[in-house]
């Protein structure tokens, strides 16, 4: 599995980004899949993850309520709509894929990675 964020830029706190993460390779729609995200200094941190058929979702304390996770298996797409924007939440923001079927907020527990994508939310 090959994955390509996108959808990162600059945006007012209050704001809203919704990211994009493109997805090639067959066992796509079998993947968990998940969000991670990586503030300069700090630790690459969880924030999301969905099940292979979006039953199910888990997300990190400060994301709830204002990050929503989705996907698209048909389009081979994960999204992660994230609203409220505070600058605390700017990050370099990352897609992975797991290859087993339970969500788990480890970055060793994912398989496969995308390059990044970087949002910045200015005061």
């Amino acid at each position: 599995v090959q994955l390509q964020a996108s959808g990162g830029g600059l945006v007012q706190a209050g704001g809203s980004l919704r990211l994009s993460c493109a997805a090639s390779g067959r066992t796509f729609s079998r993947n968990v899949m998940g969000w991670f995200r990586q503030a300069p200094g700090k630790e690459r941190e969880f924030i999301t993850g969905i099940s292979w058929n979006g039953g199910t979702t888990y997300y990190s304390e400060f994301a709830g309520g204002r990050f929503t996770i989705s996907r698209d298996n048909a389009k081979n797409m994960v999204y992660l709509q994230m609203n409220s924007l505070k600058p605390e939440d700017a990050a370099v923001y990352y897609c992975a894929a797991r290859g087993a079927w339970d969500i788990v907020k480890v970055q060793s527990g994912y398989d496969y990675w995308g390059q990044g994508t970087q949002v910045t939310v200015s005061s």
